[in-house]
């Protein structure tokens, strides 16, 4: 190639990269997991770059409200720098209600999802069909705010993790440096050169309990407290039927289960980004190598107490326990109640640890305070882990596995419910 000729285009940078720069953990994720990095690139692109009936540059606005709300700086920069007006942002976080209806109850949805996700009901659905929203774009929005919080905590503990690695007289990487006190979840305190705005959005769903009544919605059985056993999930919005699904929407979600799921027959209305979202999990999740996949089960039962979350919770706590055959431990933590504010979330998520072994202990209270509203883990939290001789791949496996459920039972609080699994009538 002579000196004239153009260059040829380089690749466009993945959000990671453009997040984490020259990170020495996400180098570790991208080498020893490539799917799970090429699975985050793939849901970012499917959320922002598709064809969706809102425009991205809405997405984003709405992306850089759950990043202010859940204390992440490096994405709340991001995110605005995809908007070009960034006044309807401004007015948000100061509490403004839209005039438009149907904004207005998208974004009373996105409060919910981001801070209070097991505060949802069925009538927050019904108020969002009656504001015009549909199915389609009920799980378009669910899945943005849920893919997000799974986008920060990956970054934070990545973030985190790069810390403990450099010289302590190292500055910290510009996707942390910024980080608020996790006690503020306005950000308040934040450094002033990049602070988060003070958030003054009130949820509509603040000052309810997480329901343990007995009955769902429609009438079925209903778990009032954390378990192992099998559970059921019925959905408050329509799932497709199964002759409805089309080829795409089949393959989103062929990995993880069959077409008699209605939970993912009703995520498959984004199969873009349920095709991505079932690929990462299993990369997490089932991988040879990395950390004891009992452990990486231990992490996703820990964020789902954390957000408050019995179906997942059950379904993650009895593959921890398959796996690492400690029920009493397993069964120890999910009994543990946290304190919750007016929004449910918890005060002190490391009180789920109480009675477990050294290492046990360590993983819950890591994973605990990774999955917090304002992710709480930090180089400390990283050198605790590497006390317990971790790898950095086995580190970055926990921390993967609990930021994915920042994703996971976010869907599964604001889409339905769960219910105990009907038995056949002896007649």
């Amino acid at each position: 190639m002579n000196a004239s000729s153009p260059a040829p285009d380089a690749p466009a940078p993945s959000v990671l990269g453009s997040l984490l720069g020259d990170s020495p953990a996400l180098a570790v994720l991208a080498d020893r997991k490539p799917t799970v990095t090429e699975q985050t690139q793939a849901a970012y692109e499917a959320l922002y770059s598709a064809s969706h009936p809102l425009p991205p540059a809405l997405l984003h606005t709405l992306a850089s409200v759950v990043a202010a709300q859940q204390g992440s700086s490096a994405l709340l920069g991001w995110h605005l720098s995809q908007v070009d007006d960034r006044d309807l942002f401004d007015e948000l976080i100061a509490g403004t209600t839209p005039a438009d209806p149907l904004l207005a109850a998208l974004v009373a949805y996105v409060d919910t999802v981001s801070v209070s996700p097991a505060l949802a009901t069925a009538e927050d659905q019904q108020a969002l069909a009656a504001a015009g929203a549909g199915p389609d774009l009920v799980v378009l929005i669910g899945q943005l705010v849920a893919f997000e919080s799974y986008l920060i905590r990956l970054v934070a503990g990545l973030s985190a993790l790069d810390e403990a690695t450099a010289p302590s007289t190292a500055s910290v990487s510009p996707a942390s440096a910024d980080r608020p006190d996790p006690t503020d979840r306005a950000g308040a305190s934040a450094p002033t050169a990049a602070s988060l705005p003070a958030v003054d959005r009130v949820p509509r769903s603040r000052g309810r309990t997480g329901d343990r009544s007995p009955l769902t919605s429609t009438g079925r059985s209903r778990p009032t407290a954390f378990t192992r056993e099998f559970l059921d999930w019925e959905p408050w919005v329509d799932a497709p039927a199964e002759d409805e699904l089309t080829a795409a929407q089949v393959e989103s979600f062929a990995s993880k289960a069959t077409t008699g799921s209605a939970y993912f027959r009703l995520i498959a209305r984004t199969p873009g980004v349920t095709l991505a979202r079932s690929t990462l999990d299993n990369a997490v999740f089932t991988s040879r190598e990395g950390l004891d996949k009992g452990e990486r089960e231990l992490a996703a039962a820990v964020s789902s107490k954390v957000n408050d979350c019995v179906y997942c919770a059950s379904v993650h706590a009895r593959k921890a326990v398959q796996r690492t055959r400690r029920e009493a431990d397993v069964d120890r933590m999910l009994a543990i109640e946290l304190d919750r504010d007016a929004d449910w979330v918890a005060a002190d998520v490391t009180a789920l640890a109480e009675g477990q072994d050294d290492r046990w202990t360590v993983l819950i209270e890591t994973a605990a305070r990774l999955a917090a509203l304002v992710p709480q883990f930090d180089r400390e939290d990283a050198a605790r882990l590497r006390g317990l001789s971790l790898t950095d791949l086995e580190i970055v496996d926990h921390i993967a596995s609990t930021a994915f459920f920042g994703w996971a039972n976010r869907l599964m609080l604001t889409l339905g419910e769960p219910s105990w699994p009907e038995t056949e009538d002896p007649a």
